[in-house]
């Protein structure tokens, strides 16, 4: 397998100079930045980041509780949630035909692993830090100062809620037991749910890691099961009738700009989770050669589980009950197959643990995250979101989720409001289940994907500028680096996705796969990156021009290994003595007037805060 990723990546062998060999307290000065080397205790080379984004913390304050086994489960286990089993239908529709639909899925697959070059080059480039996208905008774009690692931050934590995956596993809970449940049942449900998956991670890291593989094999052996299952019905040897009768003419139906633009969104968000194990990087030994191969391992596997299952739906489901969507696609294969009862209520059985599965592996995978925006300063009250204690966890980010989380499954009523249903139901009691089954996903698909995709295209631009300033210093070049050609079909595929979508539904504004404008989360996405530049504005350049201060950044030391920066208004009087007072990281020194280490000057240029 790593000899076949290398094809898609080129690796390229480490060039350590003897100056910057080992030296983790250099300084190098690059058009007006500040480069610091700096190493943890992962195992891995030295890093060089610019000075004002999150320290390296030497000490993993987390542990190094991640090996391999891991890395395929918190990836599989974010990838596999109810994504399979629901979209399909709307995949289908939207490409009109069933040949159209697997070459979708097939995309998918480019898609990821193209992403996940950009992640990994970046991982090479900063080894010694989780948090995946938080760490690499920081670095990648250091100016304007603190802009965007505030724009990801509030992004982060205001769409960091995981309601509809716990709605949705209350509800195959509900039908496992051959229960129609009322409103407000199927809430208490999915937040007893989710308190209980935040209980899984609470307390202990290396327990919650345990969970997260225990839940992703059985989401494994779920998806095998299917697959096998499809390729029985292929062979003829169950009561499927004409298993081949969709492959014939696999192409014939009629497809739209707009319905294919929506079933590529939700082809990138049933892939979503091939980047999750870069959220604790630091947390694994020899991040770089691990996450490569046990996260290409897990991509392709389930690409391949995906294809299988679809193709399983193809074999035994007629294509006019797929693109119904009124059951999901599992349910409808396990009754043309099986004509029991019991084995559909089985398989709501799995999928409600499948959706369980990923509210484990999102807790633990954002949790990293947020902790990363929150140590560089751009959140208040920094000690909230970065200790460790008492538990050893992040215990912030989780309690914020799991609030965020219990709050927007009370507040919204149901309806439009909360579900993006695709049209009117007749009560609750009788038709949520399905609703939530179709309606959930295009929730979480549109208004995750776009600001995603966003970010993604800044963060593979980005790639160039990293590379750039490491050639200028002369720096090490990082142990994997991503062909130019995939880098460049990574922003292909992201203008796409940003772009196309704008384009209308034939049937009109209201025509698309939500009963009011099709463009609401576009314009709710944009929005909060609006809010964001506009709180950025006041709180860096206006107030601090008002109240006659500059804001700088101090480290922060918490105990058992847990760094963060802080920042803090300065009164223009004092800014002088601060500055001698702390050096490039942040840190207070004794004397002013010594340097901690070497500094090297490239452009010729002096470094300011």
């Amino acid at each position: 397998m790593s000899s076949m990723f290398q094809r898609f990546g080129a690796k390229t062998t480490p060039r350590v100079t003897e100056e910057a060999a080992g030296v983790t307290s250099d300084t190098y000065s690059d058009k007006g930045l500040k480069i610091v080397g700096a190493q943890s205790d992962n195992d891995s080379p030295v890093s060089y980041q610019e000075a004002s984004g999150a320290p390296v913390e030497t000490t993993s304050p987390l542990g190094l509780n991640v090996g391999s086994v891991t890395i395929v489960f918190l990836n599989l286990s974010k990838m596999i949630g109810t994504g399979i089993f629901s979209t399909p239908s709307s995949i289908l529709r939207g490409t009109g035909s069933v040949g159209l639909s697997l070459v979708y899925w097939f995309i998918g697959l480019l898609t990821s692993l193209a992403m996940f070059s950009v992640y990994l080059e970046f991982a090479a480039y900063f080894p010694n830090r989780s948090g995946s996208e938080a760490v690499y905008l920081e670095q990648a774009y250091p100016r304007p100062r603190y802009f965007f690692p505030l724009a990801f931050a509030v992004q982060t934590v205001v769409l960091s809620f995981s309601s509809g995956n716990s709605v949705v596993c209350a509800n195959y809970l509900f039908a496992a037991g051959g229960r129609v449940a009322t409103e407000w049942e199927t809430k208490g449900l999915a937040i007893a749910v989710y308190s209980l998956a935040f209980l899984c991670v609470v307390f202990n890291t290396r327990f919650s890691y345990w969970a997260s593989n225990g839940i992703g094999m059985v989401k494994l052996v779920t998806l095998v099961f299917i697959s096998i299952t499809g390729l029985v019905v292929l062979g003829g040897h169950t009561r499927v009738k004409d298993s081949h009768e969709h492959f014939r003419n696999a192409f014939e139906g009629e497809a739209t700009v707009y319905g294919c633009t929506n079933a590529m969104i939700k082809i990138i968000f049933a892939y979503a989770g091939y980047e999750n194990a870069f959220n604790v990087v630091g947390e694994v030994q020899n991040p770089v050669k691990k996450i490569k191969n046990s996260g290409f391992a897990a991509v392709i596997l389930v690409a391949i589980l995906y294809m299988l299952a679809n193709i399983a739906y193809f074999a035994a489901i007629p294509v006019a009950d797929i693109k119904a969507g009124k059951t999901i696609a599992a349910g409808l294969l396990f009754t043309r197959v099986f004509g029991s009862s019991s084995s559909v209520k089985g398989l709501n059985f799995l999928i409600a643990l499948s959706s369980f599965g990923n509210l484990v592996a999102v807790f633990l995978g954002t949790s990293r995250l947020i902790r990363e925006c929150g140590r560089q300063g751009v959140l208040p009250w920094p000690k909230f979101w970065v200790s460790t204690k008492p538990f050893g966890t992040p215990l912030g980010p989780y309690v914020v989720k799991w609030v965020l989380t219990v709050l927007l499954i009370l507040a919204p009523p149901a309806g439009d409001a909360f579900n993006f249903t695709t049209g009117k139901t007749k009560t609750p009691a009788q038709s949520l289940i399905a609703a939530l089954v179709q309606a959930l996903p295009n929730l979480f698909a549109d208004l995750q994907v776009y600001p995603s995709s966003i970010f993604n295209l800044l963060m593979t631009i980005g790639i160039f500028f990293i590379r750039a300033r490491h050639r200028r210093l002369g720096l090490p070049r990082p142990q994997f680096r991503a062909w130019l050609s995939v880098l460049v079909f990574s922003v292909v595929v992201q203008l796409y996705l940003i772009i196309m979508p704008w384009y209308p539904p034939a049937t009109g504004r209201n025509g698309g796969d939500v009963s009011f404008w099709y463009g609401t989360y576009i314009v709710t996405s944009i929005g909060i990156l609006i809010l964001c530049g506009i709180w950025y504005a006041l709180w860096i350049e206006v107030l601090p021009i008002w109240g006659k201060y500059r804001m700088r950044y101090e480290l922060v030391q918490l105990g058992n290994g847990a760094e963060t920066h802080r920042l803090v208004k300065v009164p223009l009087g004092q800014l002088e003595s601060w500055d001698a007072r702390h050096d490039v990281t942040g840190a207070e020194v004794r004397d002013s007037g010594s340097s901690d280490g070497e500094e090297k000057i490239v452009d010729g240029s002096e470094f300011k805060i």
